[in-house]
Order: C-alpha cells, then sequence, then structure tokens
C-alpha cells in the first residue's frame, strides 16, 4: 500500500519537532531556582546575637551585611561584588558555622552551576573578609564533609581547615589538574572528609583514581 507523501513529510517533520524538544530541554540545576523575595538570615548562640544577612533584590542576592548587638557597625558587601559572579541561592544550600562574636563562615552552592563558595566574615572592622570560591561544601551530596570542615581545592590539593580553631591539614593530587570550579564533578566525583582522614576519587587524565590520607588538623 502506498503511503501519500503528505504523510510522510508530516511524520517526518512531527518526529523533527520532538527531537528537538528532547534536546533543547534546560539542563538539570543544583538547587531549586524558584524567585525568592526575603532577606535570608542566620544567628549564632553567643549572647551578642551574631548574625549574617542576605538582602535580595529582583530575585537574586543583592548585599550580605554581618553584625552582632553591641557593635555599634554594620559591615556590608555588595553580593555580586564580592563574589565576581553573579549566582542563584538557595537557603536550603546554605550553612553558617559561627565563632562567638568572632567571625563567622558562609558557605553556599550556586544553584545553577553547584559551584560552592566559602566566606569568612570577621566582625572586627579591621579585619578583611577571605573568600574560597573552590569550596567542596557539604551541601552536595557526593561530599561528605564532617561537621565544623571548611574543605576547598586549588586543582593540586585538597585543603581542610577547622571552622572554630583554625588548625588545617591537607592531601596533594600529586599534580596539577585542570579542574573548571562550575563543573568540579568532572575532575573530583566524590570526597569525604574528616578530621582523622581526606579520601577522593579524582580523575588525572582520563582514568578515576582514589586518593587518601591519614591526616592530624594541627
Amino acid at each position: 500500500m502506498r503511503i501519500p507523501l503528505f504523510f510522510v513529510a508530516l511524520t517526518l517533520t512531527a518526529g523533527s519537532i520532538q527531537s528537538c524538544s528532547l534536546f533543547s530541554s534546560a539542563p538539570p540545576t543544583f538547587c531549586d531556582t524558584a524567585c525568592t523575595t526575603e532577606n535570608i538570615r542566620f544567628s549564632g548562640t553567643h549572647e551578642d546575637t551574631p548574625y549574617v544577612e542576605i538582602s535580595v533584590a529582583n530575585c537574586l542576592p543583592d548585599t550580605l551585611s554581618w553584625s552582632y548587638s553591641g557593635l555599634g557597625t554594620k559591615r556590608k558587601i555588595g553580593f555580586a561584588y564580592l563574589i565576581g559572579r553573579s549566582v542563584k541561592i538557595n537557603k536550603d544550600f546554605m550553612k553558617v558555622q559561627f565563632k562567638e562574636n568572632q567571625y563567622a563562615w558562609i558557605l553556599f552552592n550556586d544553584c545553577i552551576t553547584g559551584r560552592g563558595f566559602q566566606i569568612k566574615l570577621p566582625y572586627d572592622k579591621e579585619t578583611p573578609f577571605s573568600l574560597k570560591s573552590s569550596g567542596l561544601n557539604p551541601m552536595d551530596p557526593k561530599f561528605s564533609i564532617e561537621e565544623g570542615l571548611i574543605t576547598n581545592t586549588d586543582r593540586g590539593n585538597l585543603f581542610v581547615e577547622d571552622a572554630i580553631d583554625g588548625k588545617k591539614a591537607m592531601m596533594t593530587f600529586g599534580e596539577k589538574l585542570d579542574i573548571d570550579y562550575d563543573a568540579i564533578h568532572d575532575h573530583i566525583d566524590s570526597a569525604s572528609v574528616t578530621r582523622s582522614k581526606i579520601w577522593a576519587k579524582i580523575r588525572i587524565g582520563n582514568v578515576w583514581v582514589i586518593k587518601e590520607k591519614k591526616i592530624v588538623l594541627e
């Protein structure tokens, strides 16, 4: 039985449209990017009630501020200016570790790329803040990081720091890796970090290898 050319063309066109639809769907995001209009605030348990707050404008983090009762001033900085780029954030994928009224660590992941950021915010206005934009944060399900530890990489090593006492340790990869921090799992598939051991599955060349090391924070 002959099939009219019209129906053949129609079938091919429909198939093409369906195929394009499948391949043009947006990639999954690391976390929910739904617009939020409420400021995000975290408070410590010290009697001076230290806090970290992120104001939101046009669905994006706008200003980062931090202070405590009796400090007499509020430190603040533009969020995108500090990070050096625009990011999408979600409160459920953020974590803040306070050291009394001395400083706070804020850890978060960009909801678009999953890239981990870590910012140390001293309340003393004479002390500058510090930023790590290559964080392995516990909000990432492929990174198991013991509570209170700050973990990041410089492409050749994994660094660990205790958020409270500042003691540190590290493990080398043995060579420099071409890590794109916006796609970190292309080179660091997973990691487990405790106060006594670092373990990571990393890609060197085209081979996935396991690196591990017993550590002492000091």
